[in-house]
Formats: C-alpha cells, structure tokens, sequence
C-alpha cells in the first residue's frame, strides 16, 4: 500500500479534519501516526518512523480466502485459520524478527519459491502457505511434522526425523493443533 501522508498548517480547519476522518475510518489503513514539526505543521501519516502512534487496526479476514485456497490445495480451511492465529494472530501486516512476513508469516525465500509478489496481499500469502504446507504434508506425512517443517523449516525436521527440539516449535505445533480442533467444530 503506498504511503499516505497529510499535513495540516495553522488556520486550515473543517476541510482538513474532515479529510482525516474519512482515512481514519478506512479499513484499508492499518495504522495511522501524527507529528508536528518545527513550524507548527501537523502531519499524519501511515509511515511507521519516530511518529505517535493514534490508530492501529487489523482488517477482518474473509473466511473464503482459508476455503479458496484449502479447496485449490487439500488442505482444511480450518487448519488454514488455526495457523494464521497462532502466526500472525490475524494480522496481514505482521512482521517477525525473523523476517518472515503477513497473515501465514511466509519467509522472504519460501514466499518468493511460492510466486508471491507481496507478502501482504492476504489471497496471495494464503495461497502460498497453502501450497507451502501441501509440499510438507506429502514430504513428512504427518500432520505434526508438517506443523513443525513450516515452523522450524524442513531442514530442522529432516535433521532430526521429528519435532524439533526447540520448545517454541513444540508450543507452535500444540498451539496449531488446539486452534485446529476448536476452528473444526
């Protein structure tokens, strides 16, 4: 999404304010932040630097992107969701300290094997973790393993031909697991 900046200068009034209601309601906009400098002028912006953050907002996630792209691969759709909660708590926009990046947090190098453009687009990230996770499935043929590749990478699992030993990769595949039964009922 291109950067979206408003300033106003003193003696501006209804016109400006009106103009910055209508992008703060959007949907479209996640976050919104305001500085002020030297001369007095207000600036709002969706550019995360220094500025004050005033609003952030996650978008509500279509349930027909899981099934679109659970039907186009086998994958449950609820297995879809239960990931993108525990990746991302359904935040598009999420960014780990790792790198990886959207709703199902796809690495840079996994998003770019999958085709993806933009990380952020929600069909396009679902699409690619979904394939990304059928390519798991068929290589370790088992569920858990599955989880654990798409957490720790498969490298990780092959290495020791089972979950990794790491208790955040532990956590993630029983965390994956509880939203899964719970998103199935």
């Amino acid at each position: 999404m291109p950067p979206k900046v408003f300033s106003r200068k003193k003696g501006q009034g209804l016109f400006f304010w009106l103009i910055l209601f209508s992008f703060y309601c959007s949907p479209s906009l996640a976050e919104l932040y305001y500085y002020r400098d030297a001369s007095g002028t207000l600036y709002i912006t969706n550019i995360p630097t220094n500025h004050i953050l005033i609003k952030r907002t996650k978008p509500k996630i279509p349930e027909r992107i899981f099934q679109k792209a659970g039907r186009l691969y086998g994958i449950d759709p609820a297995l879809l969701k239960a990931i993108a909660r525990v990746e991302s708590n359904f935040d598009p926009y999420a960014v780990s300290h790792k790198g990886a990046q959207g709703l199902m947090q796809l690495m840079p190098a996994t998003a770019k094997a999958y085709g993806v453009k933009n990380c952020f687009h929600l069909e396009e990230n679902v699409r690619a973790a979904a394939a990304f996770l059928k390519d798991l499935l068929e290589e370790f043929e088992s569920l858990e393993l599955a989880l654990a590749a798409y957490n720790a990478g498969p490298n990780k699992v092959k290495k020791f031909k089972k979950i990794p030993p790491y208790p955040e990769t532990r956590h993630y595949v029983k965390k994956v697991l509880y939203f899964y039964s719970k998103y199935k009922k």
